[in-house]
């Protein structure tokens, strides 16, 4: 009887120790530092950095808008050349989204006025869409692109912005159509491109790719990392996404295990650099992202900051 008793209270400190940790880790921040290779980068942006943050989730119960804002402080003394944001600002807007918009704008509007140019690109809960069949809200989608821009983020939907040198104004596609007359005026651009959300079905991975001029170095944006599957070969050699958390609950050692390896029908692009996965010549990562799903815990996989060092390849 004794020997049953001790084994209760010990998976029971078990367990008060794993619930303890799931509720502490997502207040630990943790900066993963990649080199990122991209064919023909202009001289202007060789060892430049670009951070990529992804999934803030405000409006969730116990949201995790304080670590958000310190990753937001942390970058804005980094410096980075630009800072990526990739989806799923708001979680549940519920009736009036005016809270949830106002708190994401209240904390990222500090990038852009700190002169770090910022885009994004939106995610499935900002359309309020908890599961792949739901309806999308196009009007709360719109109403947080619009409050973004306001703000001095560049929300990019199916769209490229062609970067000059690091800590100038991005140019635009529509103020810019003759991208030889750029490099001529040895302005060589990054172009930067952003994909919208995959449930809505508003991804369009090949009308956002078209403006691109064949060979420019580019850069690629999207939510969902099943929008990467749809890049023709070798033209995304450096792509990067969120959505997935990391599965937010992992085994430890086994990043591929997570839970949501045996609970979401589609397949799961956990973290990292994706291996074997889309079209010859494309690269993906995948951020963890900063806020939750469903439950407030993580267990094994933080919150994630992913510093990319631009190096040109061959």
């Amino acid at each position: 009887m004794k020997k049953i008793k001790y084994t209760l209270l010990s998976l029971l400190g078990i367990f008060g120790v794993i619930l303890g940790w799931g509720l502490l880790e997502p207040y630990l921040i943790d900066t993963e530092e990649e080199v990122a290779e991209i064919p023909a980068l202009p001289a202007s942006w060789e060892g430049q950095q670009v951070a990529l943050i992804a999934d803030w989730q405000i409006g969730m119960w116990m949201d995790n808008t304080s670590t958000i804002d310190r990753i937001v402080k942390q970058l804005i003394q980094e410096r980075p050349a630009i800072v990526l944001i990739a989806g799923d600002f708001i979680y549940n807007a519920g009736e009036d989204p005016s809270e949830e918009i106002n708190k994401a704008i209240e904390i990222v509007r500090s990038l852009p006025e700190a002169g770090i140019p910022t885009y994004a690109v939106l995610g499935n809960h900002d359309y309020a869409m908890k599961s792949k069949h739901a309806t999308p809200n196009e009007q709360l989608a719109d109403k947080l692109h619009k409050a973004l821009e306001s703000v001095g983020v560049q929300v990019l939907q199916n769209e490229v912005v062609a970067i000059g040198k690091p800590s100038q104004r991005a140019i635009a596609p529509s103020e810019n159509r003759n991208p030889t007359t750029a490099n001529t005026a040895g302005n060589a651009p990054l172009y930067l491109v952003g994909i919208g959300a995959h449930w809505p079905n508003n991804d369009k991975p090949k009308v956002a790719l078209n403006p691109v001029p064949e060979g420019a170095p580019r850069l690629v944006m999207m939510h969902n990392p099943d929008s990467f599957e749809a890049l023709p070969p070798n033209t995304a050699p450096l792509a990067v996404a969120g959505h997935t958390h990391g599965g937010q609950f992992r085994l430890p050692f086994t990043p591929e295990w997570s839970w949501m390896t045996f609970t979401k029908e589609d397949e799961v692009h956990a973290d990292g650099w994706i291996k074997g996965y889309g079209q010859s010549g494309n690269r993906l990562y995948v951020n963890r992202g900063i806020g939750f799903s469903i439950i407030p815990m993580r267990l094994n996989c933080p919150p994630e900051v992913t510093i990319f060092t631009l190096r040109s390849s061959a």
